[in-house]
């Protein structure tokens, strides 16, 4: 499903290319990145990065290229005068992209741009579609709540909760790659390169198997998992 010609009010963004390297045999960690302007691709100098868990800061150079002590798990804070300060989790390896966005602009949201919304940025939607969606306000004169026939059958009511159902599914989605990542993946079969997004995608568990899994649930899971993988090819 796609959605269209819905508008939020987060404006003008800036990409962020986060390239990890967190190899488990170096004690000093890093994350490394690059910062793009999304509209013109442009590379942005002089945001802030900060860890904070180690409270280390540093800020991109003339090319938008920055490197900071991290590790997974870490949150990492980006900085930049007239845009809002957004938060990116760094829970597996590879590219991250990061959206921070001005107050006075606006985007389309669809599912390209859901997947690419930062965990602050996701929740912060959700609760505003959770608020314009609501069939219920409160009443002044009578207390209490009432049914609003405009919120309930009213445009702008419905695309809200079509989105809060899209945007819900990408927050699952991302506490299940938490804990099914890459990382855990590898650690207990061997995939390429090329199989292991497909097996991610193909074999993601649930969300609540993944609340209520144990680490030997997960690595038995995926056991069986890559048995089925493997059969099919």
């Amino acid at each position: 499903m796609r959605i269209k010609n819905y508008m939020y009010q987060v404006g003008l963004c800036l990409f962020i290319s986060v390239l990890t390297n967190l190899s488990a045999q170096v004690q000093a960690q890093e994350v490394k990145g690059i910062v793009h302007e999304l509209e013109s691709s442009q590379r942005v100098k002089d945001v802030k990065v900060k860890n904070l868990r180690t409270k280390e800061e540093t800020k991109t150079d003339s090319q938008g290229n920055f490197t900071i002590g991290g590790q997974l798990n870490d949150y990492l804070t980006f900085t930049q005068i007239g845009y809002n300060v957004d938060t990116a989790f760094i829970y597996a390896g590879g590219v991250q992209r990061i959206y921070l966005t001005r107050d006075n602009k606006s985007i389309i949201i669809d599912e390209v741009v859901v997947s690419r919304l930062t965990d602050s940025r996701l929740i912060a939607e959700i609760e505003q579609a959770q608020n314009q969606g609501k069939v219920t306000e409160a009443s002044q004169t009578r207390g209490g709540l009432r049914l609003s026939p405009s919120r309930l059958f009213g445009k702008k009511g419905k695309q809200a909760r079509k989105n809060l159902d899209l945007l819900l599914a990408e927050q699952n989605k991302r506490k299940v790659d938490r804990l099914f990542s890459d990382q855990t993946i590898l650690s207990v079969v061997p995939l390429n390169d090329t199989e292991l997004p497909l097996f991610r995608e193909q074999f993601r568990p649930t969300l609540e198997f993944i609340q209520t899994a144990s680490p030997e649930d997960v690595r038995i899971y995926i056991l069986d998992s890559y048995s089925k993988f493997k059969s099919k090819k």
